[in-house]
């Protein structure tokens, strides 16, 4: 009876070892299990908020916050940081003589336009959120968001219209587009921004550059050169827009603004930050470019402003037509997987 008892002994501490060994893996799978939890996700608040399926899109038309409460280690947003649209220039008055010296108001160049991929919360960015592009990680913290306003438009006589102001999210900065050239007696050189401008006409007429300051992906591009004719039409030159430049004025038509860039960010395909049409004297002014950009006046009507939330650069004009196109304000957009 004692050599069986200890055999029983021995044999009852191996089996408490094995269902000791037993218990602890037990133990650990249920833990394990009940700490798994799924994945996080990102919350925050500011701006007005909508939902595009698992996502929300975040759309600040002024200044404000981009309150982050929870974010994982792997959070990230995509955006949009588009500035305020340059306005147009006014120029011109009745025919002088000899007809040679008188001219016409360039466009506004839009808002300087930049986007991330769109990859991490799925939707089809504009061709401005090619790499290098990223999109943004983002802690629990608050981030600043400003929202440039549009140059306001000008009147009177020989008067450069006035850039718009930059939007800035984060470490993204966009530059305002560039107002529009006047007469040679204020330089109707076009102005530089995110957009360039279209210049006046005249001969020194160059048409605004654009992407500035320089960004990869450009932020815009360059505005059209005015056109003087030795006849008794002339014609200014079109904004800057995010994918195309601004055309040139030409035969008696003011120049057309530059495209601006169509992104999906929102949920639907939206095209931001196209340039203003170039005036045209006493004869046809430049259109609006798809983007928002304003239409040029002539002698019979006026300009048309850029189209706020969208950037879009102002029309240009003569000072028969009245003042001319205001610069569109600019917008953030911020999107994220919120489920």
């Amino acid at each position: 009876m004692r050599n069986l008892s200890n055999k029983l002994n021995s044999s009852g501490k191996n089996t408490t070892k094995v269902e000791s060994r037993r218990y602890k893996s037990f133990g650990y799978q249920v833990l394990g299990f009940g700490a798994g939890g799924g994945k996080s996700f990102i919350e925050a608040s500011g701006g007005t908020v909508t939902e595009d399926g698992n996502f929300k899109i975040h759309t600040f038309t002024g200044t404000g916050s981009f309150v982050v409460s929870k974010a994982p280690g792997d959070g990230v947003v995509d955006y949009i940081v588009l500035a305020g649209g340059g306005a147009g220039a006014v120029n011109g008055g009745a025919l002088p003589t000899p007809v040679g010296s008188c001219g016409v108001g360039g466009a506004g160049g839009a808002g300087g336009y930049r986007e991330s991929p769109g990859v991490d919360t799925g939707y089809t960015a504009s061709p401005l959120g090619a790499s290098p592009a990223v999109a943004l990680p983002v802690t629990a913290q608050s981030y600043p968001v400003t929202v440039g306003g549009g140059g306001a438009g000008v009147s009177g006589n020989n008067t450069a219209g006035n850039a718009g102001s930059n939007s800035v999210f984060s470490s993204i900065t966009a530059a305002g587009g560039g107002g529009g050239g006047g007469s040679p007696a204020v330089g109707n050189t076009g102005g530089s921004g995110g957009g360039g401008s279209g210049s006046g006409s005249g001969t020194s007429n160059a048409g605004g550059a654009g992407n500035t300051p320089p960004q990869t992906p450009p932020q815009g591009n360059s505005g059209g050169a005015g056109q003087q004719q030795q006849s008794a039409f002339a014609n200014g030159g079109g904004g800057g827009g995010a994918t195309g430049s601004g055309a040139a004025g030409s035969g008696n038509t003011g120049g057309t603004g530059g495209n601006g860039a169509t992104s999906e960010i929102s949920g639907s395909p939206v095209a931001r930050a196209g340039g203003g049409g170039g005036a045209g004297f006493g004869k046809t002014p430049g259109n609006s470019s798809a983007g928002g950009g304003g239409g040029g006046g002539c002698v019979g009507g006026g300009a048309d402003s850029g189209t706020d939330g969208l950037g879009g650069g102002g029309g240009g004009s003569t000072n028969l037509a009245g003042t001319t196109g205001a610069g569109g304000d600019g917008v953030v957009v911020i999107r994220y997987q919120f489920q």
